[in-house]
C-alpha cells in the first residue's frame, strides 16, 4: 500500500486533516484520492467539515477516543456536524487553535506552556486524561511537533531526553523522535497516524516512513 500521499499537491496533510482514532476531520473540498488512501490506510469515517469556516483542520482541532477540543470560532453548524462523532469542547480563550497547542492521546494531553492552568486543567477533565504543560525541541506548539496514538508517540527531533522523559512517564506508549518531508521537525503538519496505520506527505523520505513504523510498531 502507497505510504505517502498529498493535499491537492502539498505534501503538508496534517495541516488540513485531522485523525482521532476511527474518525478522519477534513475539509468538504479534500480530493478524492485523499479519502480513499485515509480510508485505506487508516480505515477511518470520513467527517467532512470546516472549521471557523477554514479547511486548516489539523490547526483547529485536537482530541482523543472522548472528545474533540475545538476553535471557539466554529459555527453552529460546524460544532454539529462534530457532536455527532464525538463531544466537544470549545476554546473561547485566545489560545483557541486547539490542533496547534494540543498532543493527546487516551492517557495524556501535552499543552502550550504558556497555556492558562485553569484551561489545561479543564481539558484534561474533558478528554479523561491527565495533562502536562510541554515545550519540544524548542517549539511551543507540541499539537504540530508530535503525534500521539495509543500505540505511540512521534515528537520533533530536536526534543531532549528531558521532554522524551517527561512523556514517558504519562504517554503509557513508546515515545520516538522522527520527522516528515525531508526533515521537518513539525511532525503533525506531514503525519496522519492511528492504530491501524499511517499515511505521511509524498515529500517524506524511505528513513522517515521507517522511523514512523518504528515509534508506531508498524514494522512487520
Amino acid at each position: 500500500m502507497e505510504r505517502t500521499i498529498t493535499f491537492d499537491g502539498d505534501p503538508n496533510i496534517g495541516v488540513f486533516a485531522r485523525v482521532l482514532g476511527d474518525i478522519a476531520i477534513i475539509p468538504p473540498e479534500a480530493p478524492e484520492d485523499f479519502k480513499a488512501a485515509l480510508r485505506a490506510a487508516l480505515g477511518v469515517t470520513l467527517v467532512e467539515t470546516t472549521v471557523q469556516g477554514s479547511s486548516i483542520i489539523g490547526s483547529l482541532v485536537a482530541g482523543n477516543s472522548r472528545g474533540l477540543v475545538v476553535s471557539g470560532l466554529a459555527t453552529e453548524e460546524e460544532i454539529d456536524i462534530l457532536s455527532q462523532h464525538r463531544e466537544v469542547l470549545l476554546l473561547t480563550e485566545s489560545m483557541n487553535a486547539a490542533g496547534n497547542v494540543i498532543m493527546a492521546n487516551d492517557s495524556f494531553a501535552a499543552v502550550h506552556p504558556d497555556m492558562p492552568s485553569d484551561l489545561r486543567e479543564a481539558i484534561g477533565e474533558f478528554l479523561g486524561v491527565e495533562t502536562i504543560a510541554l515545550v519540544l525541541g524548542g517549539v511551543k506548539t507540541v499539537g504540530m511537533a508530535g503525534v500521539a496514538t495509543n500505540k505511540g508517540v512521534i515528537v520533533h527531533p530536536r526534543a531532549t531526553d528531558r521532554q522524551i522523559e517527561q512523556l514517558e512517564k504519562i504517554a503509557q506508549v513508546p515515545v520516538g523522535t522522527g520527522s516528515v518531508n525531508m526533515g521537518s521537525g513539525l511532525v503533525c503538519t506531514g503525519l496522519l497516524v492511528n492504530e491501524q496505520g499511517y499515511i505521511a506527505g509524498n515529500a517524506t523520505s524511505g528513513f522517515e516512513l521507517g522511523r514512523i513504523e518504528d515509534v508506531f510498531g508498524f514494522l512487520e
